[in-house]
């Protein structure tokens, strides 16, 4: 069902509801005639016609951007018109039905107590008319700002890529000359980081044991490249498979360590990752050998600065990512993913 359809729908059921409950009213005292069935189901379509008519003048001068400031004033001057044309609209009927005499005395107080009356079915109309503007808009803005935040994700996930496929297929083209046995080997494991690759794109987050996979077949490629001059070990918390992660998050980070950290010295080093299950969520940190050596350093990384932004993105302010020295010797990379919902 179309909005348009929607909203002549609950016109509709509202004000005939309305006119239900003043013929029960009625009823209690009075038998009804036919002529104040009538005067009442005319009085139901004045009410749907007119609020019709303030909706259509409400969406044209485009009141849903005015400030509440300015837009309550404009409501009041609003409702005493609707509350006058509509008492207006209630004696033209008692005469044509001829009730007029029926209804009661008209004095200044029937006129007030009927003015408010209107007013005040006025009101909640335009309560429950402009929540639905605000709700709809509201919607509309999340669908907007979702549809960036994937546009910008995909973005990000399609610089990386290459990125990494580039990267790996040059340690490759290393192994083929001087052990094609490895290099065989060390196709296989691309081929499954491929496919782990390939099965994640158009995720936006993955489950850890996946990225985890990708990263020991990655960082088994590596090992191969640089054999003796890289160790690496791992501690993973039994639970860190309850959390999801950015793909090719873990793997860009490793990368990185390995790139600006371990490559660098002459007798390589050690690449650590560690998980750990902590109060804001699950805590991963990957230590290497290597230094920073100014703060400049910390950003000019490009597997860092995409991993801020995809972070950030994902989960807000929720998540954190920080490197630093922990000694003249090791570097740690630390991550903070929330706790899913």
């Amino acid at each position: 069902m179309s909005k348009q359809q929607l909203y002549w729908l609950f016109q509709m059921a509202g004000w005939s509801l309305y006119g239900a409950i003043q013929l029960f009213l009625y009823s209690v005292e009075f038998q009804i005639t036919l002529s104040f069935f009538s005067g009442q189901v005319l009085q139901v379509t004045f009410m749907v016609a007119l609020t019709h008519l303030f909706r259509n003048y409400i969406i044209r001068n485009n009141w849903i951007d005015i400030k509440w400031v300015a837009l309550i004033p404009r409501f009041m001057i609003a409702m005493v018109v609707f509350s006058f044309t509509h008492y207006l609209f209630i004696i033209l009927i008692s005469i044509l039905s001829g009730d007029l005499n029926e209804i009661q005395e008209f004095n200044v107080f029937y006129i007030l107590a009927s003015m408010l009356q209107s007013m005040g079915l006025f009101g909640i109309w335009s309560l429950i008319y402009l929540s639905f503007l605000y709700f709809e808009r509201y919607n509309r803005s999340l669908k907007s700002e979702a549809a960036i935040k994937e546009i910008e994700l995909n973005n990000l996930k399609s610089q990386l890529n290459p990125h990494f496929i580039f990267n790996a297929l040059n340690s490759i083209r290393a192994l083929v000359q001087e052990d094609p046995l490895k290099s065989k080997k060390a196709i296989t494991q691309l081929s499954n980081i491929l496919r782990n690759v390939l099965k994640a794109q158009p995720q936006e987050t993955i489950p850890f044991r996946e990225e985890l996979a990708t990263v020991k077949d990655y960082l088994a490629l590596e090992a191969i490249r640089y054999e003796e001059r890289i160790e690496i070990s791992y501690e993973i918390d039994e639970h860190s498979n309850f959390f999801c992660v950015p793909p090719l998050m873990l793997q860009t980070l490793a990368e990185n360590s390995i790139k600006h950290g371990i490559s660098k010295l002459k007798k390589g080093g050690k690449l650590e990752l560690i998980t750990q299950r902590v109060p804001e969520g699950l805590q991963i940190q990957i230590k290497n050998s290597g230094k920073l050596t100014t703060k400049k350093q910390k950003k000019t990384g490009y597997g860092l600065l995409n991993t801020e932004k995809r972070l950030k993105l994902i989960y807000g302010d929720q998540a954190s990512l920080h490197i630093r020295n922990t000694n003249d010797h090791t570097v740690l990379t630390q991550i903070i993913i929330p706790k899913p919902v």
